[in-house]
């Protein structure tokens, strides 16, 4: 798999990703080669909660030069030079007037900053630090060939896997930062790596929305849209960003607190890692922001390694693919294969033999010998759900009390349930 994850890693690195543009475009449909993708575009100017979408944005070429021709930054070189959302300029500078228009990271002086300039014209170019600090007094050349269009549009895409009820999966992801490779790239090439293996299975007891859709302003129309059948639907939902380093798992909880995504999440880091990071919610960050605004507060988290904001190539050229690893990007996919996998099983049951423990040698559920070490967990396993199928505790309960890893768990009521010792409680 992480091979193939890197093939579209490197398919993908080069694109101009931003809010709006063809550059969005061109992702989704290199992703709709992993995913079946119903792509849809939002015009500009649409009303979204207390939100508008954008004018499109698109860059042909954006640079500057010195008085002898030489090439400062070039666009085409690297499209984090552009400030995201600048608007058309050609003209001449002197070095005091075009340092108005120049970013950089002195306390980072090596990298170039990722900066924006979604809902205010102006324009700029971002450099390294050390950079800047080389540009002599001149006459300078600037030009940018970009366009704002108030008649464009945003696109947005989603993918839907039905399954056995319409009760409802959620996973998230953003396409819109340019050569970003853990705080963009991660997230959508887990998620449709994800989706990938979700559409390999015959049976899927809930139906999975993934959405592939520009941060902030992308899940703000969506939720505008398609907010109330959220509500009525989400079991659990999760957003996908930030993991694709090496770092230990981070898990930053939902609203709520105690969903059913925060439950299983942190049981299966609790059982799989040595070291990892529960995180409260707060009301910051990426777009679980949005699904948890106090108006939808729906059951949704974010699994990532290391966070936004807690590493230093955080929005920086060095969020590069030399900082991400291909290895933990495929580890990061079974991990939330893992929590998908609890989640599908994890029923809620009822004894149906409810005074003392049944008979179990007779139902071929206790081994013939005595106290075998490798059967205990299993033994146990059964003894824990018989106890605690009560019509109220479900396989993450039963786990967290008993200390049980949740595959044994699930096996074990599988067992019961196929002789019918227990059976799981209908909502």
């Amino acid at each position: 798999m992480k091979d193939l994850i890197e093939k579209y890693f490197d398919k993908l690195w080069g694109i101009n990703r931003s809010l709006t543009g063809n550059g969005n475009r061109e992702t989704l449909k290199i992703l709709s080669e992993l995913v079946d993708l119903e792509i849809s575009e939002i015009p500009s100017g649409t009303q979204c909660f207390d939100w508008t979408v954008p004018p499109e944005w698109n860059v042909k070429e954006a640079w500057i030069k010195d008085s002898r021709g030489n090439s400062i930054v070039d666009f085409r070189k690297n499209n984090l030079h552009l400030l995201g959302y600048s608007e058309k300029f050609n003209g001449k500078l002197n070095l005091e007037r075009l340092k108005n228009h120049l970013y950089s990271l002195p306390e980072q002086p090596d990298v170039i900053p990722y900066l924006t300039t979604y809902y205010n014209r102006r324009w700029g170019f971002c450099l390294s630090d050390n950079q800047l600090k080389t540009l002599k007094e001149d006459i300078y050349e600037v030009y940018i060939d970009s366009e704002l269009n108030p008649n464009g549009s945003m696109t947005i895409a989603e993918a839907v896997l039905k399954g056995e009820t319409d009760t409802e999966i959620l996973l998230s992801t953003y396409i819109c930062h340019p050569s970003m490779a853990n705080n963009e790239l991660s997230g959508p090439l887990v998620t449709a790596f994800i989706y990938k293996e979700l559409n390999t299975k015959k049976h899927r007891r809930y139906t999975y929305r993934l959405l592939f859709h520009p941060e902030t302003i992308g899940i703000i129309c969506y939720l505008s849209m398609h907010g109330n059948q959220l509500k009525e639907k989400l079991a659990a939902g999760y957003v996908l960003t930030c993991i694709g380093d090496p770092g230990k798992f981070t898990y930053k909880k939902s609203r709520q607190g105690n969903s059913l995504a925060d439950r299983a999440a942190e049981l299966v880091l609790g059982q799989t890692e040595k070291e990892f990071i529960i995180e409260e919610f707060f009301p910051t960050g990426s777009d679980e922001r949005q699904f948890c605004s106090p108006g939808f507060n729906l059951p949704v988290g974010s699994l990532m390694r290391t966070r936004y904001g807690k590493y230093k190539e955080y929005h920086t050229s060095a969020d590069n693919k030399e900082f991400i690893s291909f290895e933990a990007m495929e580890k990061s996919v079974q991990k939330y294969l893992e929590i998908i996998f609890l989640i599908e099983n994890n029923f809620v049951y009822e004894n149906r033999f409810p005074y003392c423990e049944p008979h179990l040698g007779k139902r071929d559920l206790y081994p013939t010998l005595g106290s075998q070490k490798d059967t205990t967990d299993y033994i146990n396993s059964i003894m824990w759900i018989l106890n605690l199928a009560d019509g109220s505790n479900d396989i993450i309960a039963i786990a967290k009390r008993s200390k049980i890893n949740f595959e044994t768990l699930i096996m074990a009521a599988e067992k019961l349930s196929e002789k019918g010792l227990i059976q799981a409680k209908l909502n």
